[in-house]
């Protein structure tokens, strides 16, 4: 909330400016994603104005897009990758989805892409993972590994307000595990009574 205050102030803003608001809902880091869509809810309601979410992969791949289709790929870690194809005007041709790299060159052609076509732009994290397991596709690799404000801002200012970030996109569950009980909390096993 501190940098959304500076950045206010930096723009000679207040909260009572804002017509919109715009949150990327992933995927991404577990609680980083819940937290931001958490706050940027909260601030639509308490100023009532619209709020909308914004993917991730397609917060990177929106720069790229007018050079041919475009792959973001974000390194999920695991032996994974986040990833979704885009067409040239932003549509959606496969994806969001979590898969191991190896399972890219039939995602692609569930997307309709084959190694023939255009160039494939990959773009984030895990570009270089995908550009490894994509041999037989010609790429162009854009060392891109996080996402531009701007992009999440061109993205929203044409989403329909009706499009609220209702949850966080996540792809898989959580790295993290609850741990086993203990201390007092742990079950105890009791000697029967004869």
């Amino acid at each position: 909330m501190g940098v959304i205050d500076t950045v206010l102030g930096q723009a000679g803003a207040a909260y009572a400016d804002l017509a919109k608001l715009a949150v990327t809902v992933g995927p991404g880091s577990f609680t980083g994603v819940r937290v931001g869509v958490a706050a940027v809810r909260g601030l639509a309601l308490a100023l009532a104005i619209p709020a909308v979410g914004i993917s991730t992969l397609e917060a990177l791949a929106e720069p790229h897009r007018k050079s041919g289709r475009v792959l973001a790929a974000i390194d999920a870690k695991r032996g994974e990758l986040y990833a979704a194809l885009y067409a040239p005007d932003g549509a959606l041709m496969a994806g969001p989805t979590a898969l191991e790299p190896q399972s890219l060159g039939a995602f692609l052609q569930t997307g309709g892409a084959k190694a023939t076509d255009e160039p494939l732009r990959i773009v984030g994290s895990g570009a270089v993972i995908a550009e490894d397991a994509l041999g037989a596709f010609c790429v162009q690799v854009a060392d891109t590994n996080s996402h531009d404000i701007a992009a999440v801002a061109r993205l929203a200012a044409s989403r329909d307000p009706a499009e609220a970030p209702a949850s966080p996109l996540y792809l898989r569950g959580a790295d993290a595990k609850p741990q086993a009980p203990s201390g007092l909390l742990a079950p105890r096993s009791f000697p029967e009574s004869a």
